[in-house]
């Protein structure tokens, strides 16, 4: 059984809200394709938030989702299984992989998709992978069983994929979207923390800080 965030004040929050800002990673999208199960939805929401990225999609063929991202935030299967993380979290639902993906090229998102196999036209280890190459980026997780589409892979700029080593090539989606966001965010979260954006762009002369320090509320 997950654990409970602890109950906060509204002062408290508002306090924690402020302090999370300059951290989020701006025009990040974690994008989950035709899941099969809402608990794991609620884990890569919690994984989302924790890790500071900015949004979540999720194409949603079954229509198991509301529409209304306040529908969603009021879905007591959602909000437990990602510890109320669904509170927190800008959630979006597709009804299928073109709608998703129309969406984001309109907005000049960059996709990258995710999986153990080689696809797509180019293919990368993660921890090789450049990650703020482009401002706006969009990284796509499959179906828990199926694993990424084929449609998917020929939408996207390229797959990424984390390094192996024992006799189990795959793990859960849990798993493999905390492992490829953390160092995702963390590529961004540096480069946000030394380089400027919109009109003021250029290098900052005193770089931002990267982690919050422990005492934050």
């Amino acid at each position: 059984m997950e654990p409970e965030e602890p109950s906060k004040s509204k002062t408290t929050v508002r306090q924690r809200a402020d302090a999370i800002k300059p951290f989020i990673c701006k025009n990040l999208i974690a994008v989950i394709e035709s899941p099969s199960d809402v608990q794991n939805i609620g884990t890569v929401i919690r994984n989302v938030n924790a890790l500071g990225v900015e949004k979540v999609y999720v194409v949603d063929p079954r229509k198991a989702l509301p529409d209304d991202w306040e529908d969603m935030r009021g879905r007591k299967s959602l909000a437990r299984t990602s510890v109320s993380a669904v509170k927190w979290s800008f959630v979006k639902r597709f009804d299928s992989t073109d709608d998703c993906f129309d969406h984001l090229e309109k907005n000049n998102f960059h996709s990258v998709v995710t999986s153990p196999h080689i696809k797509g036209q180019t293919n990368v280890w993660l921890h090789e992978g450049d990650f703020t190459e482009h401002t706006k980026l969009a990284v796509w997780f499959g179906n828990e069983k199926r694993g990424i589409s084929d449609r998917a892979v020929e939408r996207s700029n390229a797959c990424i994929a984390i390094p192996m080593f024992g006799m189990i090539e795959s793990l859960n989606l849990g798993t493999s979207s905390g492992i490829v966001l953390y160092e995702v965010t963390k590529q961004r979260r540096d480069y946000q923390s030394r380089y400027r954006k919109g009109r003021r762009k250029g290098k900052r002369s005193d770089p931002l800080p990267t982690v919050m320090t422990r005492d934050v509320v």
